[in-house]
């Protein structure tokens, strides 16, 4: 059996593109990386062969992936959400193995989460090692622009200790991989997939808001794909690719400026993290790095959930009700 612990991070293979930036790497055409999933005609190449509009109807949703499969990298997509009514509607950029992996798959993930009308899109990451959906390290954001305006890059830096998520090149959460995570870190090769497709059961406040097909088609549309790691072989899981040099334009850690960003960033817009739910764990789990900046902010934010105390009868418990009701009850359906 392959070790799948290899000892360095590699990074070869693809590149194909972070655009935007004046750092750029080498586009390839989208047919050359990735191949329809499901959808049918829901999926649509477009002429320049290097982005793709996938879409959801009464009829079915849509999806691509990756043709090769990696062991750690950097991965990236520029991504413009439909707009106006959403709720129900999932777009997802994420790595999993669990066409291989039946029961012990790994999956690192992006979910975009849609809304009502004049409600906006929220972001939810998570991560799981080794089939250990049991354990939710779900952790939800707000964003600071409409992700249905204009594209906007989202990331996953990936390597052997830690997994950063990214939004226009900012990291919004670091995961350190802990001895007591064991098997709970990804670390089996994964392929890099997106979808869109019908959460009415859970993705707008706990299914109570259901896609509504009379705004149909929603149309998700993906460009500038990064797929820069090492490819490996799906039959014998060992890798394709020698060690390579590493480019300058793919992070491998969070600067310190980089830093300021994220906190400034999970100060503001952070909407739920698993870490401070006092409701499910009653010790934070390893990996948890717990800030009192954040615990506050989620304390005032949703008092139940992390660890406040409620207040009857007054006008700021049922203030912070309404806004736990809208944006941190769907985790408890959706896992």
């Amino acid at each position: 059996m392959v070790n799948f612990h290899l000892g360095i991070f590699i990074l070869c293979s693809f590149l194909v593109l972070v655009s935007g930036t004046s750092k750029k790497l080498q586009t390839l055409p989208f047919d050359e990386v990735y191949s329809q999933l499901f959808g049918h005609d829901n999926l649509m190449v477009l002429e320049d062969g290097k982005s793709v509009h996938i879409s959801l109807d009464e009829r079915t949703g849509a999806g691509f992936v990756s043709q090769d499969l990696y062991l750690h990298g950097y991965f990236s997509a520029s991504i413009k959400l439909p707009a106006d009514y959403t709720a129900g509607v999932v777009v997802a950029f994420y790595m999993s193995n669990g066409d291989m992996f039946e029961k012990n798959h790994d999956e690192i993930d992006f979910e975009f989460l849609g809304n009502i009308r004049a409600k906006n899109w929220r972001i939810q990451t998570n991560i799981y090692g080794n089939g250990s959906t049991n354990v939710g390290r779900e952790e939800r954001y707000g964003l600071w622009f409409d992700p249905s305006e204009v594209f906007h890059q989202y990331s996953i830096l990936w390597t052997e200790s830690q997994i950063i998520f990214y939004v226009d090149n900012i990291p919004i959460r670091e995961i350190k991989r802990t001895k007591a995570m064991g098997g709970d870190f990804p670390s089996k090769p994964m392929s890099l997939y997106a979808t869109i497709w019908d959460g009415s059961s859970w993705a707008t406040n706990g299914g109570k808001y259901k896609v509504n097909y009379k705004y149909s088609p929603y149309v998700a549309k993906f460009s500038d794909f990064v797929l820069h790691g090492c490819a490996v072989d799906p039959i014998e899981l060992s890798p394709k690719c020698d060690t390579a040099p590493k480019s300058a334009f793919i992070p491998t850690s969070i600067s310190p400026d980089q830093r300021r960003k994220m906190e400034s960033f999970r100060k503001k817009y952070l909407q739920y993290s698993y870490c401070y739910d006092r409701t499910r764990y009653n010790v934070p789990l390893s990996e948890c790095v717990i800030d009192p900046k954040e615990a506050d902010h989620l304390q005032g934010f949703d008092p139940v959930t992390f660890g406040g105390f409620q207040r009857h009868h007054s006008k700021r418990r049922h203030q912070r009700q309404s806004r736990r009701e809208d944006t941190s009850s769907e985790y408890k359906e959706g896992y």
